[in-house]
């Protein structure tokens, strides 16, 4: 089974420092040899504004940029550490122009096909250092990029992984969690405002990312990545909000 894993800012780099006990918890259960795991990780600018002595985060796009330069290598030494003696990483730096233009949507299939293959763990980010777009929004916070990697390695799960327990619904003070959302309105969208203090997504952003992927074939589920055997669990549809995948693949 394919595996799409996007892991939140909060969670790698919550107040702006990585966090490595939680990413070698989440790196531990991607151990599994009967499936194929692939990483959209979050945390480079948040881990760049520690290393840059920045407080809060950039509102200029330069500065954003430099905190990205910086903090990418950090986030992927860190990776490198934690996948030693298991599997081997590959780093890939996407902007939207990967997915819009037919030829370089071509070879990057390629390359993560060729990459899984190889038994592989790639590890994919936002080309936040040189790309203007995805800073301003086109991505959201990487959740819609890990639903366009999904669906171009043909993933069977999309997994994306963050600090709450799903998606929930309902006004006043008890609000329920959904468990299963098989058809997405603008009333939900509607109800999930706000996002992370590091962050560019939210909850509005995960729920858009869950309708591209699972219109893609993709089953999907929102969960928190702080739950012990998350991954395992959300595979199992025992936590998270589970997203039905919508066509299937021939």
């Amino acid at each position: 089974m394919r595996v799409v894993v996007k892991i939140g800012t909060s969670l790698v780099a919550p107040a702006g420092r990585i966090d490595t006990r939680q990413l070698r918890s989440l790196v531990d259960q991607l151990d599994r040899p009967e499936h194929e795991f692939l990483i959209v990780s979050s945390g480079a600018i948040a881990s760049g504004m520690l290393n840059l002595g920045l407080v809060a985060r950039p509102k200029s796009v330069p500065l954003m940029q430099a905190c990205a330069a910086v903090g990418q290598s950090a986030l992927m030494h860190i990776y490198e550490q934690l996948f030693f003696g298991k599997k081997t990483v590959a780093q890939l730096l996407l902007s939207s122009d990967d997915f819009t233009s037919a030829q370089r949507h071509r070879n990057l299939e390629n390359t993560l096909q060729q990459l899984v293959g190889l038994g592989v763990v790639p590890i994919v980010n936002e080309n936040d250092s040189v790309s203007v777009r995805e800073l301003v929004g086109a991505f959201g916070d990487n959740d819609e990029l890990s639903a366009l990697v999904a669906a171009a390695v043909r993933a069977d799960w999309l997994l994306l992984l963050t600090d709450v327990d799903g998606f929930y619904a309902g006004n006043g003070k008890r609000p329920r969690l959904v468990r299963t959302v098989r058809t997405l309105t603008p009333a939900m969208e509607a109800a999930a405002n706000g996002h992370g203090r590091l962050g560019r997504g939210g909850m509005r952003s995960k729920l858009r990312a869950a309708r591209m992927a699972s219109e893609a074939g993709v089953n999907v589920a929102i969960l928190n990545g702080r739950e012990p055997q998350a991954i395992h669990k959300a595979l199992a549809r025992e936590i998270g909000t589970y997203f039905p995948a919508r066509m299937t693949r021939s």
